[in-house]
């Protein structure tokens, strides 16, 4: 026999009058008891105070970059080309991200197509990983430099 088969008939089930009222006194519901038994759980460690403390920018400052990998580029290829922003010649694909919106070039994935991609900014895996496919990466940054010399 359980404790609630127990305590039928018994009009507060052994909780009291108010005890057995709302989410209250229940110990886990929500944030209870956060600065007792649950605080060292749910805040930093190292953080004596509770809740958050700093600052958090303007959303008008805070400048997104629009991102792509390079395994994504090379697998989009032809709905990029037809779409107008890569051309295949004969053994180059140009592809011109900039056009896209893309304002930077990320690493990630494997290249076995030779490209030339045109884009402001590059990490330098994605430019090593391009040029060991025998392409080239062109970015603003390469632009500026040439134009010095």
């Amino acid at each position: 026999m359980g404790r609630t088969s127990k305590l039928r008939g018994n009009r507060t089930h052994g909780r009291g009058k108010k005890a057995g009222r709302g989410a209250g006194k229940r110990g886990g519901r929500g944030n209870a008891g956060l600065h007792k038994h649950k605080y060292m759980t749910t805040v930093k460690m190292k953080d004596p105070y509770f809740g958050d403390h700093g600052f958090k920018r303007h959303h008008s400052l805070v400048v997104k970059k629009n991102t792509i990998n390079l395994a994504e580029v090379e697998e989009r290829l032809d709905e990029i080309t037809v779409e107008g922003f890569a051309e295949k010649s004969k053994n180059i694909v140009t592809v011109d991200l900039g056009k896209m919106g893309i304002d930077k070039l990320l690493g990630r994935g494997q290249v076995r197509t030779k490209m030339k991609i045109i884009v402001s900014e590059a990490s330098e895996s994605a430019t090593q990983k391009v040029q060991k496919a025998g392409g080239e990466v062109v970015t603003s940054e390469t632009e500026e430099s040439e134009r010095k010399d």
